[in-house]
Parts: C-alpha cells; structure tokens; sequence
C-alpha cells in the first residue's frame, strides 16, 4: 500500500515529498499527493519525517508475514 495521508494533519509543508526516494509524493498548490502508489518502497521515509503525524502507511497482512 502507498503512503495514505490525513488531510486534517497534513500542513503541505513538502517535506514528506522532499525526503521520498522515488518521487511517489507531491505538493501541488499546497495540496499532497501520491501520484505513484504503485512505485513506494515502503521505505517509510515520509512517515518518520513527517512533523505532523499525516503520514502513515498500512501494510497488508502477507507483508507482516501475519
């Protein structure tokens, strides 16, 4: 699964897109979007990062090895 971001969170201020890898995150007119889902890691670079807590990124049970 791609990052998912809580918009309530989220205060566009780009770092999140700044520190992604492969470029799956963008803002655009202070609005963020994850254009690539199908290209994130799951590296969870944006999540750490994030100063506000609106990124996370759920995994499916098969990645957990549940």
């Amino acid at each position: 699964m791609a990052p998912v971001i809580d918009r309530d969170l989220c205060n566009a201020c780009g770092i999140c897109d700044e520190h992604c890898p492969l470029d799956v995150l963008y803002l655009v007119d202070d609005v963020l979007e994850v254009r690539y889902p199908d290209e994130c890691w799951h590296c969870g670079a944006c999540r750490q990062d994030c100063p506000t807590g609106a990124v996370s990124i759920e995994f499916p049970l098969i990645m957990l090895g549940v």
